[in-house]
């Protein structure tokens, strides 16, 4: 069980105004708190450096300059600094509290978003990046850790409406300078490093692009360029290759996408855009096309303009109008109507037949007539039975199983097979393992077009997530963040002195731990200080001292016997010192005496009395004498090994 002492800041009182609420993320070089501003009544995030960057007091001087810096960048899109100071040693900012979630987090949720989303936040981030290079700042560590995209107006899921602050302006700035100054290494984060910061350490505002361009590449695609065993095997995957195109793992992606990243990834700083501003007009300017695009992809496709061929003017007769095409055929000019014709009443035109009775009456009349209908009525019958064959059967085909391939696999045996693929968005699956078919559409076996396109799904595997980090939060957001990752809560108490109460001290399973969606993750809640002490044990005898802490239920880990001039079993030393709270299952240490050291008896006979007692009594021994004058005998023998404080026992007489 995790029994790690929760942050000592919980709850304290920053400069006299801002209250310490709860932890929220843990970096390299800061930790940030939320805090209440207690003067304005107002929440606020609080950032302290690590203790190991305080004691160096250049970095503190370019902290404090930088935060000055910050302070007057005023942007929308920049997370505003309002305060500044020290505490315990600890150089801190106050920045805006902004609610929501880092872009790290919304690619954990989502995996990789639409061009459209992906554009939209990069707008953002590069008009808050621009801000800083026109005031002679470079950010040197855009990564999603350092975007925060605030919830929607009206409560959406749609990042296009999100509006998206970044963070940690100039920090990276103040520590590679302490580095530099110290003989360090650059500290940048691998993933999104550009080629030059590696080589040589320089960053200006192209440094930047090309580390939005990297974001941008992840956003697009749910993974960055380049993955190694060794974070520096990574940095010089920048320097040696160019950043693949996007297209190339998210297959159907715009060109202009494609052209947009690998403008902003060039290796040679002087074949990116400028800076921020720059690169922002080229994402506006993708994003504008890309729009169009879209939007021609759903569209119907319009009807070409075609010439119409001119006919030839001609009487407007009742004979002539056969030459006109019939969409075309005009009405004749009013005439005077044709005498009806008085036609012979016939007995087959009067039946019930009417036209089709006298139809028939003229095949049968004449034999050929009925054999040529006969003809074309077996050719009309046997061209409707080949069509129907086609058009329901014969143009298709059975479905090859893919289910059994991965996504090359699959792709390669669709290709062989003369058919075309698809991919739907990926499904987790508890069986089928992580990129292998989990299934296509149609399916195996079934009918398809000679040359059509099978779609296929692929298994994102078993849906696995973290046991995310609560420790030292309160127990309300703890149960948030825990639902945030598809998983349950089950609320337990335990003592502890260090966590204030209703903070959460740890968890089961711990902080990390896999668990599958669903699970029920037992948050064990501070009750504050367990009102049972821990006894003091040290001077009693093992036996006794196993009773008094049996009685308050603490549990012996390790018994180690030590030199000592204590007596034999006698405990030296606990672990946990009298007077702490006793915490659940908690256990101790203790050291016992092995007794004191043996010493040899010495030979004292035929000494005079005084003489051997002063002997004995030097060795740490003591005398029981019996008479006077010489000594003659002693017990024990001379020579038996007994401890210190033994009494010996002289017999003297003349």
């Amino acid at each position: 069980m995790d029994t790690t002492v929760a942050d000592p800041l919980l709850g304290a009182l920053v400069d006299g105004r801002y209250r310490v609420r709860a932890r929220v993320a843990k970096g390299g070089m800061a930790t940030v708190y939320t805090a209440l501003d207690e003067r304005l009544e107002r929440t606020v995030a609080l950032k302290i450096i690590h203790p190991a960057h305080s004691q160096d007091p250049q970095f503190v001087d370019r902290f404090t300059d930088e935060a000055k810096t910050i302070a007057r960048l005023t942007h929308p899109n920049v997370v505003a600094v309002y305060d500044q100071g020290i505490y315990q040693g600890l150089p801190y900012l106050v920045m805006e509290y902004v609610r929501g979630r880092t872009l790290r987090e919304v690619l954990a949720e989502r995996r990789r978003l639409q061009p459209q989303e992906a554009l939209a936040i990069m707008e953002q981030m590069l008009a808050a990046i621009a801000a800083a290079h026109r005031a002679g700042l470079v950010h040197r560590d855009v990564k999603p850790e350092n975007v925060l995209v605030a919830e929607p107006p009206g409560g959406t899921h749609d990042l296009i409406d999100g509006v998206v602050k970044v963070a940690d302006f100039g920090l990276a700035r103040a520590v590679e300078a302490s580095a530099d100054e110290t003989g360090s290494h650059l500290m940048a984060t691998v993933a999104y490093v550009a080629p030059e910061l590696v080589t040589d350490g320089h960053a200006d505002p192209r440094t930047d692009v090309y580390s939005a361009g990297i974001v941008l590449f992840e956003m697009l695609t749910g993974r960055v360029p380049y993955e190694a065993d060794r974070p520096v095997e990574v940095a010089w995957q920048h320097v040696d290759r160019d950043v693949p195109f996007p297209s190339h793992y998210v297959p159907g992606l715009p060109p202009a996408i494609d052209d947009l990243v690998a403008r902003a990834t060039r290796r040679d700083p002087g074949a990116r855009p400028t800076d921020a501003g720059a690169l922002l007009a080229e994402v506006q300017s993708t994003r504008d096309d890309i729009g169009v695009d879209l939007t021609g992809r759903s569209r119907p496709v319009a009807q070409p303009t075609v010439i119409v061929p001119r006919v030839e003017s001609v009487p407007q007769t009742y004979q002539s109008q056969p030459q006109r095409p019939s969409w075309a055929r005009l009405p004749g000019p009013a005439s005077a109507p044709a005498p009806a014709r008085r036609r012979r009443a016939s007995p087959v035109a009067a039946g019930p037949g009417g036209r089709l009775g006298e139809l028939l009456a003229q095949i049968n009349a004449n034999p050929r007539t009925r054999l040529t209908v006969i003809a074309a009525m077996l050719t009309l019958g046997l061209l409707v039975a080949i069509g129907g064959y086609w058009f329901g059967v014969g143009r298709y085909t059975a479905a090859p199983n893919l289910t059994q391939y991965n996504r090359e696999q699959a792709i390669q045996q669709a290709q062989n097979s003369g058919f075309k693929v698809k991919f739907a968005p990926a499904k987790f699956d508890a069986r089928v393992p992580k990129d292998k078919v989990l299934s296509q559409d149609p399916g195996p076996g079934a009918r398809i077009l000679d040359g059509g396109t099978i779609t296929i799904t692929l298994s994102l595997g078993p849906e696995i997530y973290k046991v995310p980090d609560i420790a030292g939060k309160e127990y309300d957001l703890a149960v948030v963040d825990i639902q945030a990752m598809k998983l349950a809560a089950n609320r337990a108490e335990k003592f502890d002195d260090a966590v204030p109460v209703g903070y959460v001290v740890d968890t089961d399973p711990d902080i990390g731990t896999q668990v599958q969606p669903g699970q029920t993750i037992t948050v064990f809640v501070s009750k504050g200080p367990n009102p049972i002490k821990v006894p003091l044990v040290i001077g009693k005898q093992l036996d006794q001292a196993k009773q008094d802490l049996d009685k308050v239920k603490i549990k012996i880990n390790n018994i180690e016997e030590v030199e000592s001039d204590k007596p034999k079993n006698e405990v030296v030393s606990q672990s946990i010192g009298d007077g702490n709270s006793v915490t659940d299952g908690m256990t101790i240490d203790l050291r016992i005496s092995k007794g004191p050291a043996l010493v040899a008896v010495p030979e004292v006979r035929n000494m005079q009395l005084d003489q051997a007692r002063q002997t004995l009594e030097g060795m740490g021994l003591k005398v029981d004498a019996q008479g006077f004058g010489t000594v003659r005998q002693q017990d024990p023998a001379p020579g038996t090994q007994v401890p210190p404080g033994t009494t010996i026992r002289l017999f003297a007489f003349f």
